[in-house]
């Protein structure tokens, strides 16, 4: 279990060292977090219904969070994940009725891409890599732009979005940005300790989002899970 005081103190020191930042938010939201620790999110609770469409990108080995949004909200939930691991776990589970998995991921553009499994065969994130780092171990995956999803599954507006993308969040924020339909609600693991990133990175992401309509309701502990809101009057 984590110690909550050595995280902060670690989060203190990263930000002292400038690999760590503390954003101020933008707003207050009547807000809950669900999923089970190391796998929760919060979200703005007021802004779902039975009738909301989320998407959850990245399934991994744990979706307490989906599952814990489908029994307290009745929501309709598509998870996207194209690894091999977490395709051979999510087939053992017992999924709602209204919980659709998609075997390929989410990406700033649309075909396949090489994945490389993480250097801790204990874990299960794989993360999308350029094709100079294809090895033995890369797998070739299946990807699709979001606008790309929402148009295949004949969705006009999705609700929530939450994506746990191991870096590639970066690029499809970029993406994002140029769509004229958003998701309502975007949550989004940020990867500025890992893979090549930086927290510049994730303070470039932040600002594109906000100048799109984005405001910050939420940050995590542990300085990397944000929870975004997109305009609404209930919260001017």
């Amino acid at each position: 279990m984590r110690n909550p005081l050595k995280q902060k103190l670690k989060r203190l020191f990263r930000f002292a060292i400038g690999k760590d930042w503390y954003p101020g938010l933008d707003l207050s939201v009547t807000s809950m977090t669900i999923g089970n620790r190391g796998a929760c999110w919060t979200i703005a609770s007021e802004c779902l219904n039975q009738n909301s469409i989320v998407y959850c990108v990245g399934i991994g080995e744990d979706i307490s969070f989906d599952v814990g949004l489908s029994e307290r909200f009745g929501v309709c939930i598509h998870a996207f994940d194209p690894t091999p691991k977490s395709l051979a776990w999510i087939r053992l589970q017992s999924l709602p009725a209204n919980y659709h998995v998609h075997t390929y991921g989410l990406a700033a553009e649309d075909g396949e891409l090489l994945f490389a499994p993480p250097d801790n065969p204990d874990h299960v994130s794989h993360r999308i890599v350029a094709k100079f780092e294809a090895n033995l171990n890369t797998v070739r995956c299946p990807v699709k732009r979001f606008q790309t999803i929402m148009t295949e599954l004949g969705h006009e507006q999705v609700d929530l979005l939450k994506m746990d993308i191991e870096g590639a969040e970066y690029a499809v924020i970029d993406d994002l940005a140029k769509l004229e339909r958003l998701p309502n609600q975007l949550l989004v693991e940020f990867h500025h300790r890992q893979n090549g990133f930086s927290i510049g990175n994730t303070k470039a992401a932040v600002q594109t989002l906000r100048k799109v309509g984005y405001r910050l309701f939420h940050v995590s502990e542990n300085g990397e899970e944000y929870a975004f809101l997109l305009n609404d009057e209930r919260y001017e």
